[in-house]
This record gives structure tokens, C-alpha cells and sequence, in this order.
């Protein structure tokens, strides 16, 4: 079953999160706050982490930051719902695999969750560790 990660200072985002992941088959892990996704990225080491951007203390692009210092080959998706262009501009340099807005629409968790797994494939990682 492979692991993924929500980080979202949302409770009720992470639920829905929760909820269209497990119907997906994905064991989710879920975090409230940066600091505490990153020590959960480090004991379990998913393969996708979706995280929220604008988050108290440690930030999504903090997040995605050390996450791909720590594991490279990691695809993460990084949450918006400020329209924050510079934001996500960032994100895309620091190799987000995807950028979603909330609300967060199906369609764009399916989009979005497919460029993560064709990421993981071409690095030869199939995110059932």
C-alpha cells in the first residue's frame, strides 16, 4: 500500500484529505503542522507528500525544501488557497511535482496525484516503501 503524507494547518482539509485517500487505497499520514510532517516524512518516508503552502512555523516551501534534501526522489504537491503566484513559483523551482488550489477539486487531486506517480516511476521508485 503506499504511503502518503498531508500536511495542513486545517483540520477539516486534512479530513477530506483523509477521506479521498483512503477511498484511493493510499495508507495517509497527516500532520497539522510542518515541523510534525517532517518528523512523520522521516519515520515512515512516503512517496507523495501533499502539503499545505502557508502554514505557522515551518511553511510548505520550508517543507518541500527539506524534503527534497532529505529524499530527492520524493514527489510532493504543494496546496495553495491564496493565489499566491510568487508562491507557487517557488514551488516549481524547488521541483513541486504539482500545485493545487483550494478548494480542492477531484479532478485536480487525480491530475495532480497521476504527475506524482508518473514522477515516481521515471526516478524508479514505486511508493510502496
Amino acid at each position: 500500500m503506499e504511503k502518503i503524507l498531508v500536511i495542513d494547518d486545517e483540520k477539516p482539509t486534512l479530513s477530506m484529505f483523509r477521506l479521498f485517500l483512503d477511498a484511493y487505497g493510499y495508507r495517509v499520514y497527516t500532520a497539522e503542522n510542518g515541523a510534525d510532517g517532517l518528523e512523520i516524512f522521516q519515520k515512515e518516508k512516503p512517496a507523495i507528500v501533499l502539503t499545505d503552502i502557508k502554514m505557522p512555523g515551518v511553511d510548505g516551501l520550508g517543507v518541500l525544501r527539506q524534503i527534497k534534501e532529505i529524499a530527492p526522489e520524493t514527489a510532493v504537491i504543494v496546496i495553495t488557497g491564496h493565489g499566491d503566484t510568487d508562491l507557487a513559483e517557488q514551488a516549481a523551482e524547488l521541483h513541486a511535482v504539482d500545485i493545487i488550489h483550494k478548494p480542492i477539486k477531484k479532478e485536480a487531486l487525480d491530475a495532480a496525484l497521476d504527475k506524482a506517480r508518473q514522477e515516481l516511476a521515471a526516478k524508479g521508485r514505486n511508493g510502496d516503501s
